[in-house]
């Protein structure tokens, strides 16, 4: 096994002793992060909800009302569901025993989840170099290292993005990848034990459990990591040992099938087909890391970094090529090696005047990455406080369902299209189809169906009816106009939705 790379460099921090300029040099990327740090707490005091929030609040309720048989968090059907993970388990528990609601469980969910992904980025960029900078450059440029066009995606750590997914299991899971690679990385250096190689084989199976997609950028930055550290036999067979427990855990999750995940239906490409759009926009400053790759690559042909890089570009690739899109989440396998290598190189030892060039071609990056996703300042503040120029870039998050929670009881289902289906049962409520493709429902085409056929034009009353009995329906939201036989108008919100109630 070949040394740390971070050797040289900490015989070289501690045999010249800071200036004033190296201290002012040092101190500007930490207090930047900290900033990040503190805007991303503001943030989870406002929890602002675009996408897949409701999706975990509603996996919160029903765990908390049933933690044993929880059944489908979206519709009234007894089927397993990949969103009961570990964590999720966890955060269903305190909600039982606390009492809690589950956007308040879900604030505690985001600031764990914004710990470890932070502790867990200063412990691996800890093994890749002793500089008390890298850290803080490396945070910043995870968050900010991005293109000049947002990205909202959960596992995708854009600034922005990550605003948005800041209580989702996808930072979690992210957090503790980062952790598991600081051990992992320790492990293949030194004589680790069993235990310790057991243990890892644990938390590389809590990831995959936790966040899928995450479970697979972790498995490949490990699989860099090893690869590099080309170690001996001894650590081969306790790697397989710790493999091995991992896989007999994954097999053993009752709440889901893991491995029925990997036949998962067409459904999960036409989703993530936009994640190969739009390349250029939204990721054109992470070139930069690709060119510090590049360097890495000539210093070192086995540096973990670029291997990494190497393994998430071609799984990227491939699900383009073939057309396996949902590939396309294998994709921070590729950015976060690139991007840390770009803050590695401002100090990796060598002349002091290409440190500064390249810390000066950073900063730039990192001010137009910053600029580009400026807009999530009003997830902290409000689009009120910002100013004209910053309110252009705001993406206003969504407003919720809370107004029918005076009616709808939780257990009850409700008729509603695909946008509110995603948010309603947050509350509590099940709806008729699920909001997201759900691999494990059978009928879920059926539903889906069912839904558009209720909503259309030419659909009677006697055929709405029919649907309503046949899926246990007692509240409808939808347009003004649907009102008439078996359906009665309780209150209206905004953008003009009607809540009804279905007449027995």
């Amino acid at each position: 096994m070949h040394a740390a790379p971070s050797d040289l460099e900490e015989h070289v921090s501690r045999s010249t002793p800071p200036n004033g300029t190296a201290r002012a040099a040092r101190a500007l990327p930490q207090a930047a992060a900290v900033l990040v740090l503190v805007l991303l707490l503001l943030v989870i005091v406002r929890l602002p909800w675009i996408g897949d929030l409701g999706m975990h609040a509603a996996t919160v309720q029903r765990l908390s009302h049933d933690l044993l048989h929880p059944g489908n968090p979206l519709v009234d059907a007894d089927t397993p569901s990949p969103y009961y993970s570990p964590w999720m388990l966890v955060l269903g528990a305190l909600a039982k025993v606390t009492g809690l609601s589950v956007f308040v469980v879900l604030r505690a969910a985001a600031l764990v989840g914004l710990t470890l992904l932070v502790t867990g980025v200063w412990r691996y960029v800890r093994t890749l170099s002793a500089h008390r900078a890298a850290p803080a450059l490396a945070l910043l440029s995870l968050v900010l290292l991005w293109g000049t066009a947002v990205l909202n995606w959960s596992g995708f750590v854009g600034l922005h993005s990550l605003a948005l997914t800041i209580a989702y299991p996808s930072v979690f899971a992210l957090g503790l990848t980062f952790h598991f690679w600081a051990w992992l990385t320790r492990a293949l250096r030194a004589e680790a034990s069993w235990a310790r190689w057991l243990g890892l084989g644990v938390l590389w199976a809590l990831v995959l459990l936790c966040h899928q997609f995450t479970g697979v950028v972790a498995t490949l930055g490990a699989l860099a990591m090893v690869v590099s550290a080309r170690p001996g036999r001894a650590v081969w067979l306790r790697l397989g040992g710790g493999l091995l427990l991992g896989a007999v855990l994954l097999w053993l999750w009752p709440y889901y099938d893991f491995f029925s995940l990997f036949s998962a239906g067409s459904d999960l490409e036409a989703i993530h087909k936009p994640l190969y759009e739009h390349l250029g926009t939204r990721f054109g400053l992470v070139l930069l890391g690709v060119a510090a790759l590049a360097l890495r690559f000539r210093r070192d042909r086995w540096d973990a970094l670029v291997l990494f890089f190497v393994l998430g570009a071609l799984v990227f690739a491939a699900g383009g090529l073939t057309g396996h899109y949902s590939w396309g989440r294998a994709m921070p396998a590729a950015l976060i090696p690139a991007q840390l290598a770009a803050a590695l190189e401002v100090v990796t030892v060598g002349r002091r005047a290409v440190r500064t060039g390249w810390a000066c071609l950073l900063g730039v990056a990192l001010a137009v990455g910053a600029w580009a996703q400026a807009g999530t300042l009003g997830y902290a503040t409000g689009k009120g406080a910002l100013p004209s120029v910053l309110a252009a870039k705001y993406q206003a998050p969504w407003v919720g369902y809370h107004w029918i929670t005076p009616w709808v009881r939780y257990g009850d289902v409700v008729m509603a299209r695909t946008y509110p289906a995603r948010q309603i049962p947050a509350y509590g409520a099940y709806t008729v189809a699920p909001g997201y493709p759900d691999v494990f429902l059978p009928d879920a085409a059926r539903r889906s169906a069912a839904v558009d056929r209720f909503f259309a034009d030419g659909t009677t009353p006697a055929q709405r009816q029919g649907i309503l009995r046949e899926y246990g329906v007692r509240w409808v939201v939808g347009p003004a106009g649907l009102a008439g036989p078996g359906l009665r108008k309780v209150t209206t919100g905004p953008a003009n939705q009607v809540l009804y109630r279905v007449e027995r």
